[in-house]
């Protein structure tokens, strides 16, 4: 499933109710809540569809315990990162997963859909990131049930303006031409393509589908501040085969060994 930890089980901490998973083939690990909004499959993706180079100033919003920031530091050395979380104790964790792994981070609390006051008082000033990557909250409430824990509904379900709100962010925080990377469901796309339409260019589009005879259920994004280019939609990323074996392509990206087309400089 998308939304599962990769690589492999968890090792519960019973004193304070946390696992430690290990993503890109055990080169980053991380602690998670075993309960509530866990990083999986969907941040590692993302992460890999990132484009950044060593010295980019890259912010991961909505940033959880720091899977797809963390994973893109990881990929591409010498980032200048900053996550960005709401939830004051993921964002504890987001900090200490980023000194465990050795990786240097900013952890900012803050709601991504605060104004421009707050993201400037936080240090987010406008144009002042080369890349924003983003798993914002995308499950329909009208189709989903609703978590009765709330910070899992917080993580997983979109209200009427949490996709417009975070594109908002985004757009204040790049620098003109730099380059936003989100991932959404694929049913969403026209909400996407509306959001987007202010501020962005270039788009680029890349469906990924859990099975390969199933239509896709997540897509990746790639998009340009002041972009002016057409928009382009990639061939779909196939989690699992016909048979329902695991893609061996897919598999190299959730260890870190690739990265996705939408990722290049």
């Amino acid at each position: 499933m998308l939304g599962s930890p990769t690589n492999c089980g968890p090792m519960t901490d019973p004193a304070d109710d946390l696992t430690e998973d290990a993503f890109l083939g055990g080169q980053l690990r991380l602690r998670q809540l075993r309960s509530g909004h866990r990083a999986g499959h969907d941040a590692m993706l993302l992460a890999a569809a990132t484009s950044a180079g060593s010295g980019d100033r890259v912010a991961d919003l909505g940033a959880g315990v720091g899977a797809a920031g963390l994973a893109v530091a990881r990929r591409v050395a010498g980032i200048d990162l900053v996550l960005v979380e709401i939830d004051p104790a993921l964002a504890a964790l987001a900090r200490a997963n980023a000194a465990a792994n050795a990786i240097a981070a900013e952890v900012v609390v803050l709601d991504v859909e605060a104004g421009a006051a707050a993201f400037a008082a936080a240090g987010l000033v406008p144009d002042s990131f080369d890349a924003v990557l983003m798993n914002p909250p995308f499950n329909d409430p009208a189709r989903h049930r609703i978590s009765p824990d709330s910070a899992r509904s917080v993580a997983h379900v979109a209200t009427a303006t949490t996709l417009s709100g975070w594109v908002h962010a985004a757009r204040r925080l790049l620098k003109p031409r730099a380059v936003l990377t989100a991932i959404w469901r694929a049913d969403g796309i026209a909400d996407v393509l509306t959001a987007l339409d202010h501020g962005f260019g270039s788009l680029e589009i890349l469906p990924v589908h859990g099975d390969a005879r199933a239509p896709a259920n997540r897509i990746l994004l790639r998009a340009i501040k002041g972009g002016r280019g057409p928009t382009q939609i990639h061939a779909g990323l196939m989690l699992n085969n016909e048979a329902g074996m695991p893609n061996k392509g897919v598999q190299d990206i959730l260890a870190g060994k690739a990265s996705l087309p939408l990722a290049r400089a």
